[in-house]
């Protein structure tokens, strides 16, 4: 069996928690940035005492180093578990999710960063859930229950639901799906997510965005409506094919822009570099 991948991750803004951790923080402690020199009567810490800086004074006050301390984050995966994710021609989209939240807790784990997963069809999955933990293995333990996981049920109603756990709370979020529902409640949910970070994984088969090359009878079947459907291939439908795929990924694109977040595209197989140069990327 691989070894599960890793990936670098880092918030665009300093984080404000009081665990130490491996991200910029906001409070002062023992870290190793340098904020500024205080008085030793204003913060009484010898340890921290500069006798340099206190000789240069000209006040003659004794002067301490202050730092600020880098903070631990706690990481969510919401998951789409409806059953379009079951589809995939040669591994299923909530394979290649179990794939991701493998890696992702494997990240988190070497920075010391709490993780967790919630998931979704239809109605919350509450038998899927795993609270966030700071503990070695919980990226293969949450993938072995994606994969573990039903898929018979349609529909997304239940990501409100799940996302009301942690509705409010500050962190970093990953929304994994293929994002096959309409969008138009979907504002609704991501209000819910204001005070998070949220990264958009939207996972896609290239069986279902790259139509076959040849003139053919294609049996369809709707995963999401159940509805099923034949239809001849011809250069005219895998044009227009290619179209409302492409029409799909400036929806998505243009929903998620104004509250300034970029969707993470995953086509057939989670790819770790390409997750860590887009986090460099959103940092730069």
């Amino acid at each position: 069996m691989d070894a599960p991948q890793e990936f670098h991750y880092r918030l665009p803004y300093r984080v404000g928690g009081w665990r130490p951790g491996a991200h910029p923080g906001t409070r002062l402690g023992a870290g190793q940035e340098f904020v500024s020199h205080i008085s030793l009567y204003a913060r009484p810490d010898p340890r921290r005492l500069d006798l340099r800086a206190s000789l240069r004074d000209l006040s003659g006050d004794w002067l301490v180093r202050v730092h600020r301390q880098h903070a631990s984050v706690t990481v969510q995966a919401v998951v789409d578990v409806s059953a379009s994710m079951a589809f995939g021609a040669r591994k299923t989209k909530l394979q290649v999710a179990a794939d991701f939240v493998e890696a992702l807790g494997q990240s988190a784990g070497r920075v010391g960063d709490a993780v967790g997963m919630l998931a979704f069809d239809a109605e919350e999955r509450a038998d899927l859930f795993v609270p966030a933990v700071v503990r070695r293995g919980i990226g293969a333990l949450m993938a072995s229950v994606l994969r573990r996981a039903e898929t018979a049920a349609r529909g997304f109603e239940g990501l409100e639901a799940a996302v009301q756990r942690i509705a409010g709370r500050r962190g970093l979020i990953f929304l994994v799906s293929d994002f096959h529902w309409p969008l138009a409640r979907l504002n609704a949910i991501l209000d819910l997510l204001a005070h998070a970070y949220v990264v958009p994984i939207i996972i896609w088969d290239p069986a279902e965005i790259e139509p076959p090359a040849l003139d053919a009878l294609a049996p369809l079947h709707d995963a999401e409506s159940g509805a099923r459907r034949t239809l001849w291939l011809r250069p005219k439908l895998r044009s227009q094919w290619r179209d409302a795929v492409a029409r799909r990924r400036t929806q998505l694109d243009a929903l998620f822009a104004p509250r300034a977040m970029r969707p993470f595209y995953v086509v057939g197989a989670f790819d770790a570099e390409a997750m860590s140069q887009y986090f460099l990327e959103a940092g730069a």
